[in-house]
């Protein structure tokens, strides 16, 4: 099987060189959450402890009813059939195997955008179907029964780009799949954490889902949705996710996920609930991270990057217009870790990925590195706002 190097092993140097700085790393090059877990989903996983028999890998009814719901309050999709939703181990693996569990294989082409993260690519090759990484569906050419790609993957708001897909792109591409016969599969994780405003004129949600009535005209058929709870809900250790949309698509996920034992523990499926049901702790949580983003993109700034897109998630994506792998050694030298927008593409081979995924402690730490840098702004670089 041909997959690629895993890329995080070649971020160790320059790990080592950014903890040899006085007072420590500060580590912004992984977005795994860093604040507790909240009490009410805490006491969830611990009320269902005493779970000795098998759970559902189809979820509990009142699990399904619940991503129904809050697909309806918070994303605007009154239409989800609870019959259309699966819990998974994390949305990651999901990611990982949908080709696989769509029956993909060789002859066969997922595409997914030209800046992404990998796992989209290594799902592909599991499936030993063929990565194509793709920004516009006009690139694909001519369309051909052999070119024709079977599953194309969105990811809104985007990982690294934070780059978020308006309605009527996504009616678009829902057209262009339907008349050719193409499954798309949409990773939602970050859209409860939206750095966008009313200002910029869109209706709510201002991060549409690719099963917004809006975009499918009341049809989820060759579509799925994608959603994990670590980002949101610091639920990232508990493995906490689902895929909604079509019922059909969904039945047959469902039917090898059953054979192949691949099932959300009775606990956290309870976490699941529980977490869907309280949206108080998400607007605490994104609140954390709205602060620790406006400190540290000003210092980023100062410091002669520019701000792309991000506008949901949590991350920067930046450029000091060279090559990555360059700027992560500057700011390594600095004792501040990001990763390299090489990581995600070639289109990202000029920018960084800066996590907001850290302490309000290394934060600081952070802005002041930055800001006690020998770096001068560079010249004609414009800033995102």
């Amino acid at each position: 099987m041909n997959l690629p190097d895993f890329p995080w092993d070649s971020l160790v140097p320059f790990s080592e060189r950014a903890s040899a700085v006085s007072g420590g790393i500060v580590d912004l090059s992984v977005g795994t959450p860093v604040d507790p877990t909240p009490q009410l989903l805490q006491r969830a996983l611990q009320e269902a402890s005493d779970a000795p028999g098998y759970p559902q890998t189809y979820g509990t009814p009142d699990l399904r009813e619940a991503v129904a719901t809050w697909f309806a309050t918070r994303r605007g999709v009154p239409d989800v059939d609870p019959a259309g939703v699966l819990p998974t181990v994390g949305s990651k693996e999901l990611v990982a195997w949908l080709p696989t569990l769509l029956g993909l294989g060789e002859g066969d082409i997922v595409g997914f955008p030209r800046v992404a993260y990998p796992t989209y690519d290594v799902g592909a090759r599991l499936a030993g179907a063929t990565p194509l990484p793709v920004d516009a569906l006009t690139a694909l050419g001519p369309l051909t029964p052999s070119t024709t790609p079977k599953l194309l993957w969105l990811n809104t708001p985007g990982n690294p780009t934070g780059k978020v897909l308006g309605v009527g792109h996504l009616r678009k591409v829902v057209s262009w799949a339907r008349e050719h016969g193409v499954v798309v599969a949409s990773d939602e994780c970050y859209a409860e954490l939206d750095w966008r405003t009313d200002r910029d004129g869109d209706a709510f949600p201002t991060t549409p889902s690719l099963l917004d009535p809006r975009v499918t005209d009341g049809s989820h058929e060759g579509l799925l949705v994608a959603y994990s709870l670590s980002k949101q809900s610091n639920l990232a250790g508990y493995r906490a996710a689902f895929v909604a949309g079509d019922q059909a698509l969904v039945r047959r996920i469902l039917e090898v996920r059953k054979h192949a034992g691949m099932i959300v523990p009775w606990p956290v499926q309870r976490a699941i609930v529980a977490a869907l049901g309280d949206s108080t702790h998400v607007e605490e949580q994104k609140a954390r991270y709205a602060a620790r983003r406006d400190r540290l993109s000003a210092a980023v700034r100062a410091w002669g990057l520019r701000i792309d897109l991000s506008d949901a998630g949590l991350y920067l994506w930046a450029t000091a217009e060279e090559d990555s792998w360059t700027t992560v050694g500057r700011l390594a030298d600095l004792g501040i870790l990001v990763a390299p927008g090489a990581f995600y593409g070639a289109a990202g081979r000029e920018h960084v990925r800066i996590a907001l995924t850290a302490s309000d402690e290394r934060i600081e730490t952070a802005v002041e590195r930055l800001g006690g840098g020998t770096r001068a702004p560079l010249g004609g670089h414009r800033t995102l706002r």
